[in-house]
């Protein structure tokens, strides 16, 4: 699937159906990789880490061999909402798609107020609003306790 050509440069095989997420923040893919649960597709999936950019210097770029239904746009919104989501088909980019801060996100990141319901009753899903869209702020719904963690 990788080869190195003539320039030293590492070249990644085309997919003939699927989704390459790119312009990935240099060293994110991992994580990207592991919230998306990448691992848990029964699909190909190429993590590229550190791909010469001329827009942001270095990225990583993840290419996934399924359908774009199997993944969670709404995780990487919230994860980063600048990654670039090329649907492929017939080995052709067929369409991007445009991600934006989800307005609500549902068990993808934990209240941590220890007085929060969601700390009593374990089975409450953990829901997050979008309460600043531009300093893109989320609040636990139960307890209004602001997300400070790092996405």
């Amino acid at each position: 699937m990788s080869k190195m050509n003539e320039n030293h440069e590492l070249s990644i095989g085309e997919i003939k159906e699927g989704i390459v997420l790119d312009h990935i923040k240099a060293g994110d893919a991992m994580t990207i990789y592991r919230d998306l649960k990448l691992g848990k597709l029964d699909c190909t999936v190429a993590i590229i880490k550190n791909a010469r950019s001329g827009k942001m210097g270095r990225k990583d770029i993840i290419k996934v061999e399924c359908p774009i239904d199997y993944l969670d746009l709404d995780v990487l919104g919230f994860i980063d909402h600048n990654i670039t989501v090329n649907v492929i088909k017939d080995r052709e980019i067929i369409d991007k798609k445009v991600l934006k801060l989800p307005k609500k996100i549902v068990n993808i990141i934990s209240c941590k107020n220890p007085r929060c319901i969601t700390s009593i009753e374990r089975s409450l899903d953990q829901i997050f609003l979008l309460t600043d869209e531009e300093n893109e702020v989320y609040r636990c719904r139960y307890c209004e306790e602001k997300f400070t963690g790092k996405k």
